[in-house]
């Protein structure tokens, strides 16, 4: 469970707690921090998660922000999920939003965000409209879709913003590079599995929260600028091993039976995708190989998927354990996974 903090002499419950995650990253800093205090409402508090910087981050927000901003500061690196999973009991709002650092956000991003609030009282979670920072009419997401064995990727991705994504409507689960998530809702399904690490950790809890009966809404008003994994690398080894090992987890912590014993098919047909996209040159499978190569390719995809398994009793146990705040059935999940499913080629043959 959440408690709430002690908050002394600050009694006013904001309605955000905007929760910027940091690691080594001080040269992102200055713009996304600058971007996050100029909005046009007041009625939120912003965090700085620190990861254990040795780059001198800490140092930084400290000097320059003073009291405006707030510092967690842990010893170590904890991963995406072990730091928010640290934050976000520390923090006041009566809504989270957790912020990557390589971002940048509009002045009324927060303005859009409490408007979405109040015209969908029954949401849990809010996704932003997330385009790309070098080509600011291009999205990198608009929520997320799925794949029938797990696979996910950002929403619309590496489309033109023309016009198609400029009214609020319904979608999957948020990206965790700007998930908007409701307190009561984490007080009740619990926060991060710390055992993602990265990668799949926003997919793992918005289907927890979807599965619980929370809707997720895009807003479209709500605009902010993205450097695609600035952090990890769009084609390392590490980001490959967490999404194969994580999407692995997901399908067997929430998949109706049937789907789990039809995803090796669906599975294999991806992996004839990832094939024909390298003999294309086309997708992030190629770029992934071009850089390194496709042995390297194969062994990490391989180590996942035995880190997977070794994974098994503890995901398995979670999966009993979540029956008890499950109210979506079977059959309405699976609605669910074709209302916002996408096809093994669009896995495979985009970034």
């Amino acid at each position: 469970m959440i408690s709430q903090p002690d908050i002394g002499k600050s009694p006013r419950v904001p309605l955000f707690s905007v929760i910027i995650l940091n690691w080594n990253g001080r040269a992102l800093l200055e713009e996304c921090i600058d971007s996050v205090l100029g909005q046009t409402i007041d009625d939120y508090e912003t965090v700085i998660a620190d990861n254990g910087s040795t780059d001198g981050s800490v140092d930084y927000v400290r000097e320059r922000y003073g009291d405006r901003v707030r510092i967690i500061a842990l010893p170590d690196n904890r991963g995406y999920v072990g730091a928010y999973n640290v934050a976000i009991p520390q923090t006041r709002g009566e809504w989270v939003i957790l912020l990557n650092n390589d971002t940048r956000v509009e002045t009324d991003w927060l303005e859009a965000c409490a408007e979405a609030v109040r015209n969908h009282p029954e949401a849990g979670m809010f996704t932003p409209k997330i385009l790309e920072y070098d080509h600011p009419d291009v999205i990198d997401n608009t929520g997320h879709v799925m794949y029938a064995d797990g696979m996910s990727r950002g929403r619309s991705r590496l489309e033109k913003d023309d016009g198609r994504f400029d009214a609020d409507e319904e979608v999957f689960y948020p990206s965790g590079c700007a998930g908007v998530y409701n307190r009561k809702m984490l007080e009740r399904i619990g926060l991060f599995d710390e055992r993602f690490f990265a990668f799949g950790e926003d997919t793992d809890l918005g289907l927890r929260g979807r599965v619980a009966g929370y809707p997720c809404w895009f807003v479209a008003k709500a605009k902010l600028y993205h450097k695609y994994s600035a952090t990890w690398g769009k084609y390392s080894p590490g980001k490959v091993f967490f999404v194969e090992r994580n999407r692995f987890w997901i399908l067997l912590k929430y998949f109706p039976v049937r789907e789990i014993l039809l995803s090796p098919a669906f599975t294999m047909w991806r992996y004839i995708a990832h094939f024909r996209g390298i003999l294309k040159k086309q997708g992030a499978t190629y770029r992934f190989t071009e850089s390194t190569s496709s042995w390297k390719l194969f062994f990490t995809v391989l180590k996942a998927e035995f880190s997977a398994l070794a994974g098994l009793p503890h995901i398995l146990s979670d999966r009993y354990r979540f029956r008890k705040t499950r109210v979506l059935s079977g059959a309405a999940f699976r609605d669910q996974l074709r209302r916002f499913a996408m096809t093994a080629e669009e896995v495979a043959l985009k970034d």
